[in-house]
């Protein structure tokens, strides 16, 4: 179960590993129209052993008058976290949602910000699991506390001044998760201005995604991404979205696409517009 080739894990393969002592899994199920749906399922069914991770409560910090809807909490905040859950150095984290890994992804990411690589997503997540008929239940478990340390990562995420230079820097990218009809502004469900930033790409999640809700074969999400980048490295890339969440899904698809060294900006859309000076196309 290595992440030296892919952020992904099946379920065939995960199921083969249940029970290993190393493992925890991260139920992340979420539903931004429904705040409450991932804890309700979650107490329906989930993974034998895994914990609920909550997108608002656990992976958010408090939204304040400048920030997005879900800014990252501390790096001292999310450790205790983990610590609660009973991760520790060794352990290999495996996160899940319902199906796609947008909400996963973020756990994935965070991960790797606060220098954990024993990190991986899923692929088809909660849907898939119950469609080969792998086991679940709903027992409520608890762990030890574990050991884990944070060592930060501040170079995977960056702030708005350096998002504003590098979509107008011809060497360089920002991708934009969003559906094409938020990006372009037409239609806007969650923010108080519709737009994007000037010099944005979009590259929309349902780009890296099969039919069945799986990530895309690496070829493909690698032609499809290099079409979108037009020759700029991933290292000149910057990911963003509506409040830094889908945006995780998309550095997941562009490092099983063998494209990784791209950063986040989290507090995307939803910071970038709480500034009026910031320019919007």
């Amino acid at each position: 179960m290595s992440t030296t080739t892919s952020p992904l894990i099946s379920a065939e393969a995960l199921a083969e590993r249940l029970g290993e002592p190393a493992l925890h899994l991260f139920d992340c199920r979420f539903d931004l129209a429904d705040p409450g749906a991932g804890a309700r399922d979650f107490a329906l069914a989930h993974l034998p052993g895994a914990v609920h991770v909550d997108l608002n409560r656990d992976l958010s910090a408090a939204i304040t008058p400048d920030t997005g809807r879900h800014p990252l909490p501390s790096a001292a905040d999310f450790e205790a976290r983990l610590r609660a859950w009973g991760l520790g150095a060794g352990g290999i984290a495996v996160a899940y949602d319902a199906g796609n890994g947008m909400y996963a992804a973020r756990l994935w990411w965070m991960l790797r910000w606060l220098g954990h690589e024993r990190a991986l997503v899923l692929d088809g997540g909660f849907a898939r699991w119950q469609s080969l008929g792998l086991p679940v239940n709903a027992d409520t478990v608890s762990y030890p506390p574990g050991d884990f340390v944070a060592h930060p990562r501040s170079d995977l995420a960056v702030d708005a001044a350096t998002v504003l230079a590098v979509a107008t820097d011809a060497g360089c990218r920002v991708l934009d998760a969003r559906a094409p009809e938020r990006f372009r502004g037409t239609v806007e469900p969650l923010d108080a201005v519709a737009g994007h930033v000037p010099g944005a790409v979009n590259h929309p999640l349902t780009e890296s995604l099969a039919a069945d809700g799986r990530m895309r074969e690496p070829e493909e999400l690698r032609r499809s991404f290099e079409a979108t980048l037009g020759g700029v490295p991933p290292s000149h890339v910057v990911a963003m979205c509506g409040s830094g969440v889908t945006a995780c899904h998309l550095l997941l698809a562009m490092e099983q696409a063998g494209l990784a060294g791209a950063r986040l900006y989290p507090g995307s859309w939803s910071e970038w517009i709480r500034d009026p000076r910031r320019p919007i196309a």
